[in-house]
């Protein structure tokens, strides 16, 4: 072989190496991608928490919107480009599947939501008393989420009227866009007490600053929970392992420590 020969080879093994390095970060790339996910705000804490792990063991990215079961099912009606939708009511996802809005198959009843009452240490109300506290005359604004658009606002005005507290206590009621922001509202003062869902309770920053009582699960409509992928989404595979892991161990411990009843 003479020297030009072996130039020539030299030169091609290189190209190979460039050509091949190329081509692992192209594939890297192709795995690791983004997903946009609209979730119920009673799942801020949990998700924030799961999607940091799922970060973490995927590579992926996530995006992750909070706010009102209602609110997101419209957006997604009128093509909001989310990959996922977790909703506090499984009933949303069930229309947009029956709309053919969603990923065949995709459908998923991830959770089961509870509903607790919760003040401030610094009010000095006894939440022991159940929804006898929410009759105390000091008591001037009562926080709930938006029963309009908010599963957990309607968990809550059944368990008032369960209770046959509602029509007494309605007038100082005071509506959260959803149910974070009803908590926010207690939490900085502006409420006196509320409704809110137990994963947010549960939360260290709450956990901290206040207390709560748990409303029996039989005094209102079950908080079902439901998830499926969007027929829309541009990255389908990686919202399908999202799903897995919530279904996997680490996902499902994460949900059992904000209080989340799991199916089966």
């Amino acid at each position: 072989m003479n020297r030009g020969e072996c130039n020539m080879l030299k030169l091609f093994g290189t190209a190979c190496v460039v050509v091949s390095t190329m081509l692992i970060g192209l594939a890297g790339s192709s795995w690791a991608g983004e997903i946009t996910i609209a979730a119920a705000s009673d799942l801020n804490f949990a998700f924030k928490d799961l999607v940091g792990e799922f970060e973490k063991s995927s590579g992926h990215h996530v995006k992750l919107s909070l706010g009102s079961s209602g609110n997101f099912y419209s957006q997604i009606q009128n093509g909001a480009p989310f990959d996922l939708y977790f909703s506090a009511d499984i009933g949303y996802p069930k229309k947009l599947e029956e709309a053919g809005l969603t990923l065949p198959g995709s459908l998923y009843r991830y959770a089961v939501g509870r509903i607790v009452i919760w003040t401030g240490y610094e009010t000095h109300i006894n939440v022991a008393k159940g929804f006898d506290a929410l009759r105390e005359p000091g008591i001037k604004k009562i926080a709930i989420a938006n029963p309009k658009h908010a599963p957990y606002g309607r968990a809550a005005v059944a368990a008032m009227e369960h209770f046959k507290v509602y029509e007494q206590v309605k007038d100082r009621l005071v509506l959260g866009e959803n149910i974070s922001q009803a908590a926010q509202f207690i939490e900085s003062g502006a409420c006196d007490i509320g409704i809110i869902a137990l994963s947010l309770a549960l939360a260290p920053t709450m956990k901290s600053k206040g207390m709560y009582w748990e409303v029996p699960a039989d005094t209102h409509p079950a908080l079902e929970q439901g998830a499926v992928i969007l027929k829309s989404s541009q990255h389908q595979q990686s919202a399908r392992e999202f799903l897995e892991f919530l279904k996997g161990e680490k996902g499902q411990e994460i949900m059992r420590r904000y209080g989340f009843t799991l199916p089966g």
